[in-house]
């Protein structure tokens, strides 16, 4: 690996503490989509998303950052945005966490298929090998065929495929649209579907709902706030990898606050899909 200065390793500390605030805000959704709507829950990360953009556009001296230069993949990706967190906090009311991230850790190994796919980018054969690696290793955690394999592990499956499209969709639009701009819209179309969904499902509050609302809306803008630092200041291809740690403070976290500890099928495949991971994405520099 090359030697990281200064600046990149600031970019690493930053892609840490997003991770980990990632984590403690799983922690709050999983005892949360319990009590209340899924939909409750996402309007209040998309609305901390508004206040992020409005905070980045103040912060850049940006005063049209509504405006973008493609306005159809921005609702694309928003719908995207939509889907895989929905996918990924319904799978908390019936996985653990470990078990959850373990099958999502997939999903930057799907970024690379899709970007085959639908980018038409080429890769060698060591990285298809490795892809396919990365796929037993959810074999190995889903264990299909068998008495323990649930079809609700899928959730997160499906939670993987789209955060993949996501990532790519934005890919797209930030070769011509801001940071800020793409947190506004992300917003905007979230908050307008959202809004009306929520009101539907409705599921009445109690005190401690506003104290788990506020704690799901500081994590969620603080880890998306850290990962644009860090973004700013390292490589994709050297921040990507530290994704994986979601495994490591999800087994942590699961077992001090939920008693949940993942079997050794579940450690063994979350190992292979990690290391598979890693080497995907530095194979791509």
């Amino acid at each position: 690996m090359p030697f990281l200065n200064e600046k990149e390793n600031i970019g690493i500390l930053f892609a840490i503490s997003a991770f980990f605030c990632f984590s403690v805000l799983d922690v709050f959704q999983k005892y949360t989509v319990v009590y209340h709507s899924i939909f409750q829950i996402l309007l209040i990360k998309y609305f901390f998303v508004l206040l992020l953009s409005l905070f980045e556009s103040k912060r850049k001296n940006n005063n049209f950052f509504w405006k973008s230069q493609n306005i159809k993949f921005q609702i694309l990706r928003s719908f995207l945005s939509l889907l895989e967190s929905s996918c990924f906090v319904i799978s908390f009311r019936y996985l653990s966490l470990a078990d959850a991230h373990s099958v999502a850790s997939l999903a930057p190994v799907l970024v690379v298929v899709l970007s085959v796919l639908l980018l038409r980018e080429s890769v060698g054969i060591n990285t298809w090998i490795a892809i396919f690696i990365g796929f037993i290793g959810v074999l190995i955690i889903l264990r299909p065929g068998s008495s323990i394999f649930d079809v609700k592990s899928l959730i997160p499956l499906l939670g993987a495929f789209f955060l993949g499209l996501y990532q790519i969709a934005t890919r797209k639009v930030s070769e011509s649209d801001s940071d800020e701009t793409s947190l506004f819209y992300t917003s905007l179309v979230g908050l307008l579907l959202l809004s009306v969904l929520t009101v539907i499902y409705w599921i009445p509050l109690t005190p401690i709902s506003y104290f788990l609302f506020v704690g799901i809306g500081i994590f969620f803008s603080l880890g998306y706030y850290f990962q644009i630092i860090a973004l700013s200041n390292a490589r994709a291809s050297i921040i990507q990898p530290f994704h994986y740690t979601l495994i490591f403070w999800a087994i942590i976290f699961g077992y001090f606050v939920y008693n949940d500890l993942p079997d050794f099928p579940t450690v063994l495949g979350a190992c292979i899909i990690s290391a598979s991971g890693i080497y995907v994405i530095r194979s791509r520099i």
